[in-house]
């Protein structure tokens, strides 16, 4: 009988361990490959983290969901920093003046964003203080990015990892330093490495508007 449970008990350790072992994990949990990690987290000696390449803090401002953890994380690659957190809904969120360096190949996070009257994105367009079609090529940057408006008007190149790429125009700023009011729609500061896209530059991409965000690389054009 002794012998009986013991084999119950082994394999119910065994099925747990392996569950765990599948399991995507947060900030700070046991990772092998890229796909292990959550969100934007990436694998860096055997740990989910930030990816120092993007710049994020999820880790280090203890976000990554439920099992994730504190610790800091990585430096980003241009030493990009919040200066510091603004407090929405009861909840601490980073804000940021500068953005991962722009290279040839820029990482980022697509997200979606309705750039119409009444829309998810608040006041108008803060390059032609209008609002647009969800159906036109358009984007908005984060802050850093933004850089001021330097890039209002002007074309950037966007890539999915299915392959595909779509050039679209830059006509707002996605805020990463301000939120949580009437002109940001209440919503909360952006994170430093956002692209936020129209409907329009998601189908160009073939990507899922439901899945929310997307990572992509992009370019100046």
């Amino acid at each position: 009988m002794a012998k009986l449970t013991w084999l119950f008990v082994s394999l119910f350790i065994f099925i747990l361990v392996t569950n765990l072992c599948e399991a995507i994990s947060s900030c700070n949990g046991p990772c092998k490959t890229l796909n292990d990690c959550s969100g934007q987290l990436i694998c860096i000696n055997g740990k989910c983290n930030d990816d120092p390449d993007v710049g994020t803090h999820v880790c280090s401002n203890g976000g990554g969901g439920s099992g994730g953890g504190g610790g800091s994380s990585p430096p980003s690659s241009n030493g990009c920093r919040p200066f510091g957190n603004l407090i929405c809904k009861g909840k601490s969120h980073p804000q940021y003046k500068c953005s991962p360096q722009v290279t040839s190949s820029t990482r980022a996070i697509l997200t979606n964003n309705n750039f119409s009257e009444g829309g998810d994105g608040g006041d108008p367009s803060e390059c032609d203080d209008q609002f647009h079609d969800n159906s036109e090529l358009i984007v908005a940057l984060s802050t850093g990015w933004y850089n001021g408006g330097s890039r209002c008007g002007k074309k950037i190149k966007i890539t999915a990892r299915n392959g595909k790429s779509v050039l679209a125009k830059v006509v707002d700023e996605c805020d990463s330093i301000n939120g949580c009011d009437k002109a940001h729609a209440q919503q909360p500061p952006c994170r430093n490495n956002i692209v936020d896209g129209s409907d329009g530059v998601w189908n160009a991409l073939g990507l899922d508007i439901d899945v929310g965000e997307e990572p992509i690389t992009w370019s100046d054009a």
